[in-house]
């Protein structure tokens, strides 16, 4: 069984339907990919899965338990961690404090410093400006922090909109790796990316969203072999 279904998913802006009766699913211990090109649906297929976004028809199956019945905050709690475009980290707040809101669902203050040093463990730079004000890092260094933050819930699966948007090739290189040691570790991955390339590379499977359809989905290394993704998402 699926450990996420989504099924016949339909979301509207107003008049416009964005998404368009899509159905895909993520298996445990999965990295699945979500590509397609701007405005192609992606970001609000996750916004709706985390309930962010409503949607107008169709349901979302995690664990056995319609999410669209579900308030956004307590999702998290279900073991869903989103990390959203753009990071949305506090810029305000040190290092240590933003990852401490990312455990505001788990009570056990023993339990959180643990899991703040296995942070800090696959994430060193995170350690050394802990108590740095979070706005004042580097791109590269922000994502690390929204990944970490996601990971301070424990979930059981992640959901990743362009992690690497806006990286030097370096941090693309060292998110990518990370986004494969947390697969490793035994959290699923829902990834939406622009970087098709990266993307295909890391997964499982992959879906390709255009205009709110999905109109390709298999096997990730094969669809880096497919010419007409070659040609429209892999610059070939």
């Amino acid at each position: 069984m699926a450990l996420l279904e989504v099924k016949d998913l339909e979301v509207h802006y107003g008049m416009i339907k964005a998404i368009k009766g899509i159905s895909f699913d993520v298996k445990e211990g999965e990295v699945i990919a979500l590509i397609g090109a701007n405005g192609a649906g992606k970001t609000t297929t996750l916004h709706t899965i985390t309930g962010l976004k409503k949607a107008s028809a169709g349901s979302i199956i995690f664990e056995g338990q319609n999410l669209l019945k579900i308030p956004a905050h307590k999702i998290v709690g279900l073991g869903m961690a989103h990390v959203p475009e753009g990071r949305r980290i506090f810029p305000t707040l040190s290092v240590f404090q933003n990852l401490k809101l990312g455990a505001y669902t788990r009570n056990d203050k023993a339990e959180m410093a643990q899991t703040i040093e296995k942070i800090y463990q696959r994430f060193p730079r995170l350690e050394e400006r802990k108590n740095q004000i979070a706005g004042t890092l580097s791109g590269g260094e922000q994502q690390m922090l929204a990944m970490g933050r996601a990971l301070m819930s424990h979930p059981k699966i992640i959901l990743m909109d362009e992690p690497s948007m806006g990286l030097s090739p370096l941090y693309v290189s060292e998110i990518f790796d990370i986004i494969k040691e947390i697969s490793a570790g035994g959290t699923t991955v829902l990834l939406v990316e622009q970087n098709a390339k990266k993307a295909l590379s890391i997964a499982d499977r992959a879906y390709v969203l255009e205009t709110g359809k999905i109109v390709m989905s298999g096997d990730a290394k094969k669809m880096m072999d497919d010419e007409s993704i070659k040609k429209a998402y892999l610059g070939e």
